[in-house]
């Protein structure tokens, strides 16, 4: 719901601007009455994208400020207002990163313009914290097919890292991988490799190499290579993730059955969401694959089935445990059935039991 504003009415040297294109507004939010916008089409873009999560939460920091006489309660106020805004940049960017994961570029767009401009509010406009969010940005538009705004992000957030020595790890890390998403869209597979590369080399010294996030690089790689034809590359590195993923998710069940922890601590929404699209990735290049590699659909779909039975789907769960069984069947490792047969019988009664040979 909106009411229309009549800029005119605004106080002198008051202007009331588009959340979204920064363009004189005329709509107002009649939740939270501290949002505006241009027209309805933008409102409901960031309703979608966003506001529908946080629209009370700007109240208190939109707001006048009210006037304190003392100076402990400015302090006070200032201090909360910071808190609040700190707690609306990791939820917007939270709901940004689920939705690029999810495929849902367009609706992405309003949670990381939230997330920039309140970095920008409480970090200034030249931090490196407001580098995430650029990165955000700049995936999101790679995604829409904006090439040209996606590389004016990248080049604000590579230009704060260089200039920011003590930048993080994982921010450089992201950096890299996003400029290997852009230059892979572009068709610059060489400049692609390199970008995935010096992703690999933060996240391996920052978390080593047998790590499901540095195998987030192998994995893009790999979809280079593939690219390029180089399929015996792709197909190595492939197998590399794969492994890595298994071995992880194997650990998970463990720990999850012996003591039953929540997966909550170990993934998040937009993890698994990742970890999904990797693993059916490779499926589908092996179903591709004239020579197909059965002890490694094997190790996939199994990954897929922990995957899931982690995740709470206990039906999707044992659909994929059945195609590994079946996968594995064909393997000359039993204990490879045994942990499949397991997962099975841990994830809900099978209608059509068979014996492991």
């Amino acid at each position: 719901m909106s009411t229309t504003l009549n800029p005119l009415a605004n106080p002198r040297g008051a202007k009331k601007l588009c959340e979204l294109c920064q363009k004189p507004a005329y709509l107002q939010c009649n939740n939270c009455r501290v949002t505006f916008y241009c027209d309805t089409e933008h409102q409901q873009a960031d309703w979608v994208g966003i506001h529908d999560k946080v629209c009370q939460l700007l109240i208190p920091i939109r707001s006048a400020v009210p006037f304190h006489s003392l100076q402990s309660d400015r302090d006070l106020h200032q201090s909360q207002t910071r808190h609040r805004q700190e707690q609306l940049i990791e939820i917007s960017r939270s709901v940004a990163q689920n939705k690029l994961f999810e495929g849902k570029f367009q609706e992405s767009l309003p949670a990381s313009l939230l997330s920039l401009r309140c970095a920008m509010d409480v970090y200034g406009p030249s931090a490196a914290s407001l580098v995430p969010a650029y990165l955000l940005l700049a995936e999101a538009n790679v995604g829409l097919g904006s090439l040209a705004q996606a590389e004016k992000y990248l080049s604000q957030a590579e230009w704060t890292v260089t200039k920011t020595p003590d930048c993080s790890q994982a921010v450089r890390r992201q950096l890299h991988r996003n400029l290997g998403r852009l230059y892979t869209s572009t068709g610059n597979l060489k400049g692609a490799l390199l970008s995935f590369a010096n992703d690999v080399y933060y996240a391996s010294d920052e978390y080593g190499l047998d790590n499901i996030v540095t195998k987030g690089g192998y994995f893009l790689m790999a979809n280079v290579f593939m690219k390029q034809e180089k399929k015996d590359i792709a197909h190595s590195m492939y197998a590399e993730v794969a492994k890595t993923w298994h071995s992880h998710l194997t650990r998970l069940v463990e720990a999850h059955t012996q003591s039953s922890i929540s997966l909550e601590p170990c993934f998040d929404e937009a993890q698994r969401t990742e970890a999904d699209q990797m693993l059916k990735t490779m499926l589908e290049v092996q179903a591709q694959n004239n020579k197909q590699d059965v002890a490694q659909i094997a190790l996939v779909t199994h990954s897929l089935a922990m995957l899931w039975f982690l995740g709470g789907s206990r039906n999707k769960a044992v659909e994929f445990g059945r195609k590994a069984r079946q996968a594995s069947q064909l393997v000359p490792d039993p204990s490879l059935t045994e942990s499949i047969q397991r997962l099975l019988l841990l994830a809900g009664p099978d209608p059509h039991p068979t014996q492991a040979s």
